[in-house]
This record gives structure tokens, C-alpha cells and sequence, in this order.
């Protein structure tokens, strides 16, 4: 049976974006650091969890990305501040034109233009 081992991202500068979902995820890069052209990070703890590599490439990121992260918030509050925090960190807010009229979920992109959203879970 096949499992989901690592979701890919492509990236202009690896390192910043390592730097970004490594702070945002708490994951740290597998072999020890970034190199110039790949990475794949790992939680840091050693907890399990979904891997995520971070290949350069020269594609803009899609307006309306067919595939995205999902990143769980336990609650609204939890919500807000992880929004915050990732913003922080060089997230940027989207104005995001499909949003439904009580959304459970914020639109984020990451450095490198990658669009994820951050999901209030208590919703669901």
C-alpha cells in the first residue's frame, strides 16, 4: 500500500525557503543543511510526519494552485495566531477572490509565492 511520504514545492531561493517552512512547520533539512538546489525537511523532534522537499525552479507559483498545504489550527484563536506568526516569518496574506462567505480557512503564500491555507479545524 502506498502513503504519502513527502509533498514537493518548487522554490527560487532554497535556503529562504527552507529558512520559512522550516520556522513555520518546525522541521529542520534531513542531512543537516540546504544545499543550493534541494532540501528535504524533516520534523526537527523526530516526531512523524509528512516530509517536505523543496526543489529550485524557474515556474511561477499558480494563481490558483491545484494542489496546496493545509495547515490545521485547533481553534480560531489558534487560527489567528498561527496566521500572525507566519506572517512573520515572510508569509505574505492573499486576497484571495474565491473565498465562500464564512470561510474556515485564511489564504497565505509562502516567500516563494507557494499558496497554503491555514484551517480553523473546530469547524470541521
Amino acid at each position: 500500500m502506498l502513503r504519502v511520504g513527502s509533498v514537493v514545492l518548487g522554490v527560487v531561493d532554497v535556503g529562504r525557503a527552507a529558512a520559512f517552512w522550516g520556522g513555520a512547520l518546525g522541521y529542520a533539512p534531513r542531512d543537516g543543511e540546504a544545499g543550493d538546489d534541494w532540501v528535504v525537511l524533516v520534523p526537527a523532534d523526530g516526531a512523524p510526519g509528512v516530509q517536505v522537499a523543496l526543489g529550485r525552479s524557474a515556474t511561477p507559483p499558480q494563481v490558483h494552485p491545484r494542489v496546496h498545504l493545509d495547515l490545521y489550527a485547533t481553534d480560531a484563536a489558534d487560527q489567528a495566531a498561527e496566521v500572525e506568526r507566519l506572517v512573520g516569518l515572510g508569509a505574505s496574506r492573499v486576497d484571495w477572490d474565491l473565498y465562500p462567505e464564512d470561510p474556515d480557512f485564511v489564504v497565505l503564500a509562502d516567500p516563494d509565492g507557494n499558496r497554503f491555507c491555514v484551517i480553523d479545524s473546530s469547524r470541521s
